[in-house]
């Protein structure tokens, strides 16, 4: 936007923001002169103050102690600047004179909680408006596609504002990836318009610099608002465009989701699509990558709303084996199909990669606890005598571990199953022939998937899509055969029926597949007067003194996904679970409550008012998540 001159403030040093940095010298406002950002957009109606109190040099009576009263206020931009002016040099409490509702003109700035300390998680702010006022097209809030669209481009549009203009910026939101996902701290409807930040609030030690804050609410969080919300002034045009090819981009995903089911195919990957990503620890697309080519005999042909027919390999049910050398692309092409339950950012290459919503990645996980799991499709007669059918354990082996979580995700009615041989047990997955006849099947307790995928595809309507490098037992038992080669697809299975009629095994199948018992949740015990829910990254949550190992659960891809599991999972345990209703049961019951009222209904199992990290998680991943639970009882 076009920016008017800042005045130099007296406090100075606009980096100055936390506790242990605050004590650096003064010196003249970094923001000091015209078109701050490089950005010329931001009309007069966000970015021009010149109505504004330009004069920061009100003086607070540093001798006194005032009792703070921290009742919300309501009054303009200028009474917050005022108020921030007035209580410089007061001890820190003070800045809980300015909790309250504040009047920027075209967005108010609500300040919903004041950090106690310094040192504390920094203050709760939101920002909200109308989409009149942003001067959004109706066709980019209409719909509840079009408004997590929305709201997820703000939130992208606003990390931006803050990161180009300043390293040590006061003003946070939360962090995002290449996925398109419902957020807590984005709402857009056709009424309002929120985002969700923090602000760390500026202290010498713990006295009030007052000064530095007003810089922060008049400078920083009016510069980012108006790079965010600004589409109608005459240099918006792009903008507007990125806006809309955002939310063409998210519907057109999820067209094509609704379109794998409308055609009876589990996946679908389009031609063109850059699969290969920048490092093993990065979701960014890698340069120079080969694109996806789809073999010709699985080419399909689906049409989207915005971009039209589009082409690409269309995965049938049933098995679907991926082969070819390391290093090949067959681990790349099966974590494509993974993360295709989500949608993708234009240019990330994996916007018409798309998966049936409910799949499931099912890997080994050793360690992990299993309560009262049905595992005898894949281990019984234990030489311990042990029950099988309602097995129990909390510490599961790499094998035990894998074949309950794939009576898990079935019992959770996922429809795919995705599994690389890379990380799975081998023990579970393949049994040779050299192998059975040194040890007798009545001294082996596993029984490998290999003999129980053709019944249980046939009998639970399940499809698998495998990773196999190193075994070819899965050829017999697949419906379609892949090969990658230097990152090109190839339908092998003529070839690979060929094989296997020259190269015959002896094969074991077991025809059917057991009816999954019923597994009723009892409802656990509070976690006292100081209940602990918290997460960690995308590995691991703490629900009062039981910790929850998430790692193996390879689709969460969003911390906020994490911390809104958590909360679910104990809004599960402690408030739903009765001991009548199933996992699946209490999670569809979840999904719903999120369905209905949206993130913010985890408040009500204990989440601060006013989430701002929260994501929206699958309910296969809750279920997973409570199966972890090791404290987690089963009628």
């Amino acid at each position: 936007m076009v920016r008017e001159q800042r005045a130099t403030t007296e406090s100075g040093s606009y980096g100055v923001l936390m506790a242990y940095n605050a004590d650096r010298q003064s010196g003249g406002n970094p923001r000091s002169g015209s078109n701050y950002g490089g950005s010329n957009r931001g009309g007069a109606s966000y970015g021009n103050r010149n109505s504004r109190d330009r004069d920061f040099r009100g003086q607070g009576d540093r001798n006194r102690k005032p009792r703070f009263d921290d009742r919300p206020k309501f009054g303009s931009d200028k009474d917050l600047l005022r108020s921030l002016r007035d209580i410089d040099g007061s001890s820190y409490g003070a800045y809980k004179r300015v909790v309250g509702e504040w009047n920027y003109g075209t967005y108010k700035v609500h300040i919903d909680r004041v950090q106690s300390d310094p040192y504390a998680p920094p203050s709760a702010v939101r920002i909200t408006s109308t989409p009149e006022h942003l001067g959004l097209p109706e066709d980019t809030y209409s719909t509840k596609e079009q408004q997590v669209a929305t709201a997820d481009f703000l939130v992208r549009t606003f990390r931006k504002a803050l990161k180009s203009e300043s390293r040590y910026s006061a003003v946070r939101i939360a962090a995002v990836g290449q996925e398109i996902l419902e957020r807590s701290y984005a709402t857009v409807t056709p009424e309002r318009v929120e985002l969700r930040i923090q602000v760390s609030l500026p202290a010498r030690g713990r006295t009030v610099l007052g000064h530095q804050a007003a810089t922060i609410f008049d400078v920083e969080l009016p510069d980012a608002v108006g790079e965010t919300f600004d589409f109608t002034s005459p240099h918006a045009a792009d903008y507007l465009a990125a806006l809309v090819r955002h939310v063409h981009t998210y519907e057109d995903h999820c067209a094509l989701q609704r379109s794998l089911v409308e055609n009876n195919y589990v996946a679908f990957v389009g031609d063109g699509a850059v699969l290969a990503r920048k490092s093993g620890v990065s979701q960014l697309p890698m340069e120079d990558a080969v694109p996806f080519e789809s073999p010709e005999s699985l080419r399909r042909t689906v049409s989207l709303p915005h971009a039209g027919e589009v082409s690409g390999m269309a995965v049938q049910p049933g098995v679907t084996v991926i082969v070819g050398g390391g290093y090949h692309g067959k681990s790349t092409v099966l974590s494509a199909i993974q993360r295709g339950v989500y949608s993708h950012i234009p240019r990330d290459g994996r916007e018409l990669v798309a998966t049936l919503p409910a799949a499931v990645k099912v890997c080994a996980a050793d360690g992990r606890p299993i309560t009262k799991v049905d595992v005898s499709p894949f281990i019984n007669h234990l030489p311990t005598g042990s029950n099988t059918t309602r097995f129990s354990t909390q510490n599961a082996s790499g094998s035990t571990s894998q074949a309950a979580s794939i009576i898990e995700a079935l019992g959770a009615g996922s429809p795919l199953l995705l599994i690389d041989e890379d990380t799975s047990a081998t023990n579970l997955m393949i049994r040779d022939e050299r192998m059975r006849e040194l040890v007798v099947a009545a001294q082996e307790p596993i029984t490998p998937l290999v003999d129980r995928i053709t019944g249980m595809v046939s009998t639970r309507e399940v499809s698998l899509i495998l990773v196999m490098g190193g075994s070819g037992a899965y050829l017999d038992v697949a419906d379609c055969v892949l090969q990658m080669d230097a990152y090109r697809c190839s339908d092998v299975t003529a070839k690979a029926r060929e094989v296997t009629e020259r190269l015959p095994r002896e094969r074991s199948d077991i025809p059917g597949f057991p009816s999954l018992l019923d597994r009723e949740v009892v409802r656990a015990r509070s976690g006292g007067e100081k209940p602990k829910t918290k997460s960690t990254g995308l590995d691991r949550i703490d629900i009062d003194k039981q910790t929850i190992d998430v790692a193996d659960i390879e689709q969460i891809v969003d911390p906020g996904q994490t911390e809104a599991i958590a909360w679910s999972v104990r809004g599960i345990l402690q408030d739903l679970a009765n001991a009548r209703k199933t996992v699946h049961q209490l999670v569809e019951e979840m999904d719903g409550i999120l369905d209905a009222d949206g993130l913010d209904s985890l408040s009500k199992f204990g989440a601060r008012k006013y989430p701002a990290f929260l994501v929206r998680p699958r309910p296969v991943d809750i279920a997973a998540a409570i199966n972890r639970y090791r404290a987690l009882q089963i009628v």
